[in-house]
């Protein structure tokens, strides 16, 4: 497993060794020996599974009070991946990093709790996958806007067949930074 680091540290693009020949390829996306030799000790309780069409926005989501570590990948097309630093008390507080994740580059992002997180889709559709480490609590669910300009998000809409994306109800009414609450 290769690991790059962003432009927040807490957040990490993994790359797993893939191993392919003509017949199609094998990749180990999760093992916890492996895991835990890079220092990344995490307990997994929930898989998701999500697919969206092309233009299809979801987030920024985040869980108060039983924050969700989240380990995401793309199985099938292609997405925009965000993590916005949601902690009061760090120094990179409503700072972001996005990144491409697809089926072809068959990179995760470890996105750890105290962050929100988003994706935008950039292919005609995608399967998103993702781990957490905690259990979805309705009641302690979250929103910050996409496109707040205090988080400055820089969504590659330019290539979607409209210049806004797809959002659902609760996105469209989820707070600005400002007015949100977030973790201590």
């Amino acid at each position: 497993m290769n690991i790059i680091e962003t432009n927040l540290p807490e957040v990490l693009l993994l790359e797993p060794k893939v191993f392919g020949d003509a017949r199609g390829f094998f990749l180990e996306s999760w093992n916890r020996q492996t895991f835990a030799d890079l220092e990344l000790n995490i307990d997994f309780v929930q898989d998701n599974h999500s697919r969206s069409a092309q233009g299809v926005l979801r987030g920024i989501h985040y869980q108060l009070n039983q924050p969700q570590g989240k380990l995401v990948r793309v199985v099938a097309g292609s997405v925009f991946d965000v993590a916005v630093d949601l902690r009061k008390s760090s120094p990179r507080f409503g700072q972001w990093t996005g990144h491409e994740l697809s089926a072809d580059n068959k990179r995760m992002m470890w996105v750890p709790p105290g962050f929100g997180h988003g994706f935008l889709v950039l292919s005609e559709a995608a399967d998103f996958l993702y781990k957490t480490t905690s259990l979805y609590a309705p009641q302690w669910d979250r929103g910050v806007r996409w496109n707040d300009p205090d988080i400055g998000i820089a969504w590659p809409l330019a290539g979607l067949p409209s210049a806004q994306p797809q959002l659902s109800g609760k996105d469209e009414i989820a707070a600005m930074l400002k007015d949100a609450e977030v973790y201590e």
